[in-house]
């Protein structure tokens, strides 16, 4: 992590331990000095709540909200690592240049010019990313958003019960007190004489700090910075993404995780250290004392747990199309509020166009397209046909001689990464008053002249209304030049209120259908048929 200087946080491992036995050093020592005893003494760590929270000790409910919040969390984790992984960089700017990331688990961007976005993607063990291939973002997309969806829920519910029950009290501080009590109890901890008073009836003060920066902080933040990193609502509220652009969400998510894991990791080294029969007693089987009832429930959900961990990347890997279509049962609802939202014309000058735009796809490397590219695309012709009165055979002179547009917009990547660019060529709005479709023509299918990864001919079907979009344009310039290979040359689609990998470069043709289902494999593009991207990716 860092800018000028890298920091390799392997680092942090070493370190952290001798700062760990510096601080139990200092804390054994200040125990024994006179003014601390008394602070400890004045400030014992621990505040009791009333008496009638104290009587009833923890719920049942309790138990199974901290189980499914645990069982969830599995899956939101494994999936979010493996997003970050399609992307390992992080920024605090809206643009994605290399260089300007303050962290990355990646090697810095090549000198090689034609390094894409791909490429920098990273593997990860199958057993810690979900599923754990590279590039498998679209099924890592569907676990992430679908479990995420059932993690709120249970949050709700975790809600209203906190607070109908007056449990509320054990985690939500209601004295200033709980700061130099929080301050006693670190310093018990850190010289090894730690309290032992059963949560039960009471937290301590910095038990009573960590729940609370969890419950009422940490998660509402992974909520909203998920929120963040939508274009969709990037769009809509200006306002506020303006200053704190997606990548500034995607930073500040990724530091959620963090303390999620850091809460996670100290949570159970605590439990498991401060006598393990009496407080998996008190978190599984909702009562007090040391027996074992509570140990057996916990194994039996730590066996349902790590099931499902084990399971989950060979089910994902030998039935894609389950999770796709389970993860879109889960957030479609949501996800259709946000399909009809546009982007604005003038949002961006030429000030925020961004130094560098990522290479994303596969470049076309066929015989016909060298032919095309060494003669400058003189005997290039889009072919625009289908469902329409007037099918044409246009050449980019006949392209460039049509009404001209030019809009300067966001591009955002479904693997995380966003960019700024101006581009210039013909409206849709133009093309589709030329070859008039057919009123059954209701998508349009653009064709690559380049294969996807997987061989076969890239392709991406939109809906015909988004063709009369203000900002949905053909584009054979870019920031003033002619559009160069890497992005797409000699044309590409620009249609604002999708996702980057529909954007389909380096155009071949137009076919104006009925349906898709017979395009491909059925599913509405490349990306969808290959990567189990959704046909329904707007902004």
């Amino acid at each position: 992590m860092g800018r000028s200087r890298w920091f390799n946080l392997l680092w942090l491992l070493p370190l952290g331990f001798l700062v760990l036995i510096i601080a139990v050093a200092a804390a054994k020592h200040l125990r024994g000095l006179g003014p601390v005893q008394q602070f400890l003494h004045t400030y014992p760590g621990t505040i009791l709540v009333p008496r009638p929270a104290r009587r009833s000790g923890l719920p049942a409910w309790l138990g199974w909200q901290h189980f499914l919040n645990l069982f969830l969390l599995i899956f939101v984790i494994r999936s979010g690592i493996q997003i970050i992984g399609d992307h390992p960089r992080l920024y605090w700017t809206r643009h994605s240049t290399p260089g300007r990331e303050w962290f990355r688990v990646q090697k810095p961007v090549p000198s090689d010019p034609l390094w894409t976005a791909k490429k920098d993607s990273i593997a990860l063990p199958g057993q810690v990313g979900l599923p754990g291939l590279r590039h498998s973002i679209g099924l890592a997309r569907w676990w992430h958003l679908g479990t995420v969806t059932l993690w709120l829920l249970n949050g709700v519910v975790f809600y209203v019960l906190l607070f109908t029950t007056g449990q509320w009290r054990l985690v939500v501080p209601t004295s200033w007190d709980v700061f130099p009590n929080a301050a006693s109890t670190l310093i018990q901890y850190l010289s090894l004489d730690w309290p032992t008073e059963p949560a039960w009836v009471n937290y301590n003060s910095l038990q009573q700090l960590a729940y609370f920066a969890t419950v009422f902080l940490a998660a509402p933040l992974a909520l909203l910075t998920g929120l963040g990193m939508s274009p969709a609502l990037s769009t809509r509220f200006r306002r506020i993404s303006k200053p704190l652009s997606i990548q500034v969400a995607r930073s500040l998510h990724f530091l959620v995780l963090v303390w999620f894991l850091v809460f996670i990791t100290v949570h159970v080294a605590l439990v498991f250290t401060t006598n393990l029969p009496r407080s998996l007693n008190q978190m599984y089987a909702a009562r007090g004392g040391d027996g074992w009832t509570g140990l057996w429930i916990f194994l039996v959900s730590m066996a349902v747990i790590i099931a499902g961990w084990i399971a989950a990347t060979p089910f994902t890997l030998h039935h894609p199309r389950v999770v796709q279509r389970a993860g879109y049962a889960l957030i479609g609802p949501l996800q259709r509020l946000f399909e009809h939202l546009d982007a604005r014309p003038g949002e961006y000058t030429e000030k925020d166009i961004s130094p560098y735009f990522w290479h994303n796809g596969q470049y076309p490397d066929s015989p016909e397209y060298q032919r095309l590219h060494d003669s400058n695309f003189a005997d290039y012709r889009l072919r625009v046909h289908g469902l329409v009165d007037n099918p044409v055979d246009l050449d980019l002179r006949q392209l460039r001689d049509l009404p001209h547009h030019e809009q300067i917009t966001q591009h955002f990547c479904i693997q995380g990464w966003s960019g700024v660019a101006k581009w210039g060529g013909v409206s849709m709005r133009t093309i589709l008053d030329l070859v008039k479709p057919k009123p059954e023509a209701k998508w349009a299918v653009f064709y690559s002249l380049g294969d996807g990864p997987d061989k076969g001919r890239y392709y991406d079907a939109h809906p015909i209304e988004q063709m009369s979009h203000h900002l949905t344009m053909l584009a054979y310039d870019m920031n003033d030049q002619p559009l160069p290979f890497g992005h797409g040359a000699p044309l590409r689609l620009r249609n604002e209120v999708q996702l980057g990998f529909k954007q389909v470069k380096w155009i071949q043709g137009i076919e104006f259908v009925a349906d898709f289902a017979q395009i491909g494999g059925g599913h509405g593009g490349y990306n969808q048929d290959h990567e189990f991207f959704g046909y329904h990716q707007s902004l």
